[in-house]
């Protein structure tokens, strides 16, 4: 098998211009042929490089405004060719065709055009053809070809050329071809992905996600599993569009954890006020609004003071030095805000472990996605959990209906049990969180679990009342026996928030009644597994 294989020959086709120039300077420099298409070949010449025209290679004109120019024997010829076969090499001098021995091609910009919320046919236009047949030509020729897909890896080419007397090595070739199926591949899914989403096929036969890799993490969960961060274009803000600006790297518990407490503040939009999440685990330990952002972060802290230690910190609007002050009193992982004030990064700049990540806005709560989840064999999708609750569609359905203050709270914490694992029990009152039951295999043991981290609370403030005392209470899914209504009663609850549907409503509801609870059903529920 070929090893180190001389480049004399280059074709290059760019979409992205970042770096052509120094990388065709530096070829020519080497006595490299270059061909090239369209606008790519004008601007190297515009340079003063000399370059061929690859319609002169083929002997036909670019035409069909472009959609054909590449695809002709001269081109994937000079690609394919083993240049250790006789036949092909017979094949090629009988019919004029030369060997290309590098190949530098990126696709047309479909994903930035589609990010950008072009219209079908713009979409369509920026399906590049020409391009993956050549990359797949050359990839799959890599004992001779060496394919360039990303100017990230133009010095790396050229370093390689230097340290090889202008001659690439097999191993360097493998790589570049992993890279090259892997974008061909990634490609492909956001067409056929941006398909399904035009035609509103909601199960294409086949399947795809792609990513780009953002970092090697350290580990997954647990120090014995491998891991890596990878973003999926989509630009949508979130921990993988976020500026870190200080701090060690994050770690894959770190990212998983951040996007959880982000997805849950940007709920709360800006404009009704500012909002605070801690997370721990992937489930909020404490959610709360209040008239400053510093109040937001002391009245969700105080929800659960010990789950918040080494936590996830998530604020709806940029960080201000006040918040900042108040989060450095105890050991917090990460904070996460839509901007921070230069005071406020310089009161963090005294924590080395704590990592400040700030992003240009809050995640879209209502923006379609995916998400999957794989199972042995297999893997599931369905659509993000963008529900947001049709007050309209409320319905009181015991006797006394809820006071307005009542219902304020209500739907603060339905809106935070939508990102709460289930089964999922929310105690709230005035705008916070004052007891959380995530995760447990019976609603009941969730009712109870909230409930007793609430008394726990209290007794540490030095309160004669548990916090739940006048709360409410949301559940993600319908109470299945009058028990957990019941308990929730017993801590103090006053009113209920649900979605009913379940075999025993009329007893849930007799219950309810009895204890003078208000209650409503929302005929939605928030399943999170």
């Amino acid at each position: 098998m070929a090893n180190r294989v001389p480049v004399g020959r280059a074709l290059i086709s760019v979409s992205d211009k970042t770096g052509l120039l120094d990388l065709a300077r530096a070829l020519a420099a080497m006595d490299v042929e270059l061909i090239s298409t369209g606008g790519t070949s004008g601007m190297l010449r515009a340079a003063g490089l000399a370059v061929r025209d690859v319609s002169d290679v083929t002997g036909f004109p670019e035409m069909m405004d472009g959609r054909v120019k590449t695809l002709h024997p001269a081109v994937h010829g000079g690609l394919l060719a083993l240049r250790d076969d006789d036949e092909h090499l017979l094949a090629m001098a009988a019919h004029g065709i030369a060997p290309i021995d590098l190949l530098v091609v990126n696709l047309y910009p479909f994903e930035a055009t589609v990010a950008k919320g072009a219209d079908h046919a713009t979409c369509i236009e920026n399906i590049d053809i020409g391009g993956p047949a050549m990359i797949r030509a050359a990839a799959k020729n890599h004992r001779f070809v060496a394919v360039v897909t990303d100017p990230a890896d133009y010095a790396p080419l050229l370093d390689q050329l230097r340290a090889n007397d202008g001659a690439t090595t097999l191993a360097f070739r493998q790589k570049l071809a992993l890279s090259a199926y892997a974008r061909t591949a990634a490609y492909d899914t956001a067409v056929s992905g941006w398909m399904a989403q035009a035609i509103g096929d909601p199960t294409p036969r086949h399947r795809a996600f792609a990513g780009r890799l953002a970092q090697p993490l350290r580990y997954g969960e647990n120090p014995h599993q491998a891991a890596a961060f990878y973003t999926d274009g989509s630009g949508r803000e979130g921990v993988a569009t976020a500026q870190q600006w200080q701090g060690k790297e994050l770690s894959y518990n770190n990212i998983n954890d951040t996007d959880a407490a982000f997805e849950l503040v940007a709920e709360f939009a800006p404009a009704d006020g500012p909002a605070c999440a801690i997370i721990k685990h992937a489930n909020p330990c404490g959610v709360a609004r209040a008239s400053s952002l510093r109040d937001a972060y002391a009245r969700a802290y105080d929800c659960d003071r010990t789950s918040a230690f080494g936590g996830i910190v998530a604020l709806n609007m940029p960080l201000d030095a006040e918040t900042a002050e108040a989060i450095c009193e105890i050991f917090t992982e990460v904070v996460i805000a839509p901007g921070a004030s230069d005071d406020a990064r310089a009161i963090f700049a005294a924590k080395k472990n704590l990592r400040l990540l700030t992003t240009r806005g809050l995640p879209d709560p209502m923006a379609k996605g995916l998400a999957f989840r794989q199972v042995a064999g297999g893997f599931l999708v369905q659509d993000r959990d963008g529900g947001k609750l049709d007050t309209s569609v409320l319905k009181v359905v015991t006797k006394r209906a809820p006071s307005p203050a009542e219902m304020r709270d209500l739907l603060f914490a339905w809106t935070v049990a939508k990102h709460v694992k289930s089964n999922a029990i929310i105690y709230a009152k005035d705008g916070a969180t004052v007891g959380i039951g995530a995760g447990q295999m019976s609603r009941i043991d969730s009712t109870r679990i909230a409930a007793r981290k609430s008394q726990d609370m209290a007794e540490a403030m030095g309160l004669a009342q548990p916090l739940t005392q006048g709360a409410v209470v949301a559940s993600d899914a319908f109470f299945p026996f009058a028990d957990g209504l019941i308990a929730a009663a017993e801590a103090g609850a006053t009113a209920i928030i649900q979605p009913g549907g379940a075999m025993r409503d009329d007893a849930v509801i007799a219950a309810a009644d009895a204890a003078g609870l208000a209650m409503v059903f929302t005929g939605q529920r928030h399943f999170r597994h």
